[in-house]
């Protein structure tokens, strides 16, 4: 019977093999600068799980870190806003803009001067958490909008600007440029730290935004279920090819605490954005539970770490924007 080794190299040639894991019968290949080719994934998936003692096979395409892309393009600048940094997902339904939005007010309680931008044009939930949703913002001279400002942090989205159930049907130039507008035209103030809320994926608009905004870098925000880890290495390998730095990977949804019985469930799997970051040489900024509190407090306007500032949870929103303060500095 071959062995894992030789059955991968029945499909891909030794030199795009980056490395081979075996946890407990669950294989993760990593392949490298290779043209992604799912369908003869696939099929070596599918051997595998014939193979003695595997129980589950994952198959990466990933990269090696370029050099920087020189794009010519030029930055929009913004005077008195110390840091930016962006909160991204490879997909949607990660918990990306929840994530976003703690972790902005856990920012203002390590005593930043902190904001936050909506730019996820398509899905706005940001006027829905901070509690502003149908309020038009306010412009005292017809041409610079004044932010909101709720729990301590500014913020300002197109989802403002438009009715909820209004679909933004734009292409990526107009979404692009409704951005920019936006972004410009927002008497932010004096900001430490301020939070974008990307699109999920790596469209037209997500290389745009990290083209045009003078990023101070970017945390990757997935679920540990395989097919959410595999979106979160192209957003990773994205942000690299056009140059901009990767703060860590975060892992959402990590796990569900039985209130009853206090056990852990790792519905979504364990540990996967972990062993990603490690995988990819990146930083693992820590993991939030899957926790009914997190999703009614968000969805209430009163996100978590407002409305329970004692709790485990907004502890785990502290640590991770700690960790993310001092990779800024």
């Amino acid at each position: 019977m071959p062995n894992i080794e030789q059955i991968v190299q029945k499909y891909f040639s030794l030199e795009h093999i980056e490395n081979i894991q075996n946890l407990d019968g669950r294989i993760i290949i990593t392949l490298i600068d290779t043209p992604e080719n799912m369908e003869k994934a696939e099929d070596l998936k599918k051997e595998l799980l014939n193979a003695d003692g595997v129980s589950k096979a994952t198959v990466i395409f990933t990269r090696k870190k370029a050099a920087p892309v020189s794009s010519g393009i030029e930055k929009w600048k913004m005077q008195n806003i110390k840091h930016i940094i962006g909160v991204a997902s490879g997909k949607g339904g990660v918990g990306k803009s929840t994530t976003a939005v703690n972790l902005a007010l856990a920012f203002a309680n390590l005593g930043q001067k902190t904001a936050i931008f909506d730019a996820d044009i398509y899905g706005p939930s940001i006027p829905t958490m901070l509690s502003f949703e149908n309020t038009p913002p306010v412009s005292y001279n017809g041409t610079i909008f004044e932010p909101f400002e709720n729990f301590g942090v500014k913020a300002m989205s197109i989802g403002s600007l438009v009715d909820r159930d209004t679909p933004l049907i734009w292409r990526g130039a107009k979404a692009c440029g409704a951005i920019e507008q936006l972004f410009k035209e927002t008497n932010w103030g004096d900001i430490d730290v301020m939070v974008i809320d990307m699109p999920p994926g790596t469209g037209d608009i997500q290389i745009t935004l990290s083209q045009r905004i003078d990023f101070d870098g970017v945390v990757i925000v997935s679920t540990p279920q395989d097919i959410a880890l595999i979106d979160a290495v192209k957003g990773v390998n994205m942000f690299e090819k056009i140059d901009v730095k990767i703060l860590g990977l975060l892992q959402n949804m990590a796990y569900y605490v039985c209130p009853d019985c206090g056990k852990k469930a790792y519905i979504f799997g364990e540990n996967g954005a972990k062993e990603t970051a490690e995988r990819l040489g990146e930083q693992f900024l820590g993991e939030i539970p899957l926790d009914i509190a997190i999703r009614q407090n968000a969805d209430a306007g009163t996100p978590v770490v407002a409305a329970l500032p004692d709790s485990p949870n907004t502890k785990a929103y502290e640590e991770i924007a700690q960790k993310i303060l001092k990779a800024l500095s």
